[in-house]
């Protein structure tokens, strides 16, 4: 007996061993193959990491661009002992972003799953998959078309409250905007208005912005990463707090929807003749879609209906205000280009108040192009960050499985073979002809692929809303520098101190 056990136990042990050394050979192939990419000096334990961590986060984005000049267009670093390979290049975007093998999120998404779960933004997989082929529908331009009015009607309280600021020494634009999308965003989305134009409290707002902002500040602490340690903190107990009344309030939405439609009870959301004048409709809300199509298509649990309707809530809120913000600075640098832009708007509306149609916003071509450019400068989004689901070869090198992947948006969108003079503000790089000869992702705001932004449509007719709202009653001229006004890469590029302007009335 002891004979035996000795035995078992000496294979157990060789069985650890090779597992061990296993482990090690591609643990020693893997960092063969990465180390083979050109790229900054990496420490022991640390890697590269002090090359980012060191900066200051509005020094940031420059760090970025000097790393892509010395060693781009693909490059690697080392994130303590795990590889990172950054590609500039939009023509080696295409062996990432084309393929169903490779869209894994990368594990930064991870600190999104207590608030978002799986939903389409931080799923993979055939969760992934049935989730985004169920919802897709809920993106058509006839539903679209149905929200251009809760678009609008917003608009015009954000043009009131603007109206109150402007003539005066300028202040930041960028609150005002963030609550009117807030208001836009929560209405299209659960059918519930939370009036944050009115009442710039609102604390369902400030649980959201306190959940986003408190998600990106444990991101950037490597010692926060640990849910324990986190958890454990003040800021950590703060996100817990604010995480329990967002998904609380998502929560009683969905359940008051659900009873509306079985007939079961009226929900205390639901528009009367009285209601109608406070701004509440009897619209579809993306959540009452959402419902519709569980019904018909594969039942959807009360939690995974939730995880959309908050994924829409986070992917259409910051984004839209950010992008529409960014539009607004370089205008009012650009006075030129904004009379261009306002001149397109009185051919459009012949000096009318009236509000915008689907067709409207379609012959907007001159604005596209500026709202183009402007992404081009400040993309909102300016990284796309994969895992790899197989081996790849990119540039003659060898990328092996499991690898994080990052697509600087950032930096190819600087690429003079793309848009030459890329430092110059042009809203003619997208004028037809120009872009006919240019590769195709060499200009993906909203990613590309099967993997894609489902809601871009959404946000575009969300921004040219309320743009042309916004320049159709008032001049905008920019009171800071492009030198002094710095991007923040957290979720979304983010002007650090906001976006000051001074308006001026147009009547």
């Amino acid at each position: 007996m002891d004979v035996f056990a000795a035995l078992v136990a000496a294979a157990a042990a060789l069985l650890a061993c090779a597992y061990l050394a296993a482990g090690l050979a591609r643990r020693a192939k893997l960092r063969r193959l990465i180390d083979k990419l050109p790229g900054p000096r990496a420490l022991p334990l640390v890697g590269t990491t002090h090359h980012i961590l060191g900066t200051p986060r509005n020094k940031l984005l420059n760090k970025i661009k000097e790393l892509g000049q010395q060693y781009g267009p693909i490059f690697r670093m080392w994130l303590g002992s795990s590889p990172e390979v950054i590609l500039t290049k939009s023509t080696h975007f295409e062996e990432i972003i084309n393929s169903t093998k490779h869209v894994e999120k990368s594990d930064f998404y991870k600190f999104l799953h207590p608030w978002l779960g799986t939903g389409l933004v931080t799923s993979s997989g055939q969760k992934w998959h049935s989730h985004r082929k169920m919802i897709t529908p809920a993106f058509h331009l006839s539903i679209l078309d149905s929200f251009i009015e809760v678009f609008a009607d917003n608009c015009a309280i954000l043009v009131d409250k603007l109206a109150r600021r402007a003539g005066g020494s300028g202040f930041d634009i960028f609150p005002y905007i963030t609550r009117c999308t807030l208001d836009i965003i929560c209405e299209t989305a659960m059918g519930v208005p939370i009036f944050a134009q009115e009442d710039t409290d609102s604390e369902y707002g400030r649980m959201v912005n306190d959940v986003i902002e408190l998600t990106v500040y444990r991101r950037d602490r490597l010692w926060l990463h640990p849910d324990f340690i986190f958890y454990n903190t003040p800021a950590g107990r703060r996100y817990k707090k604010s995480l329990g009344i967002t998904k609380g309030f998502t929560k009683k939405v969905i359940q008051e929807r659900k009873d509306a439609l079985s007939g079961a009870v009226k929900p205390s959301h639901e528009s009367s003749d009285e209601d109608r004048s406070f701004g509440l409709r009897k619209k579809k809300a993306f959540l009452d879609l959402l419902l519709e199509v569980s019904g018909k298509e594969g039942k959807l649990s009360d939690e995974e209906i939730r995880e959309e309707v908050d994924t829409f809530m986070f992917a259409g809120h910051d984004t839209t205000a950010t992008s529409t913000a960014w539009v607004l600075f370089m205008l009012g640098h650009h006075p030129e280009i904004q009379e261009k832009v306002y001149a397109e708007q009185a051919e459009i509306f012949q000096d009318s108040k009236r509000s915008p149609t689907m067709k409207d916003l379609h012959e907007m071509k001159y604005f596209d192009r500026v709202i183009k450019e402007t992404l081009r400068v400040y993309p909102t989004v300016p990284f796309i960050q994969r895992i790899l689901g197989e081996d790849v070869r990119i540039d003659g090198y060898d990328i092996p499985r499991g690898t994080s992947v990052t697509m600087s948006i950032f930096l190819t969108n600087l690429d003079p073979e793309s848009f030459p003079n890329p430092e110059q503000y042009d809203p003619d790089n997208f004028l037809p002809e120009r872009v006919l000869g240019r590769h195709h992702f060499a200009f993906i705001p909203f990613s590309a692929g099967p993997r894609n932004c489902i809601g871009q449509k959404f946000a575009q007719l969300e921004e040219k809303t309320l743009l042309s709202y916004i320049l159709r009653n008032f001049k905008v001229l920019s009171l800071d520098s492009r030198e002094d006004v710095h991007p923040i890469p957290e979720i979304v590029l983010r002007p650090e101190h906001g976006i000051k302007v001074c308006l001026t009335s147009r009547t």
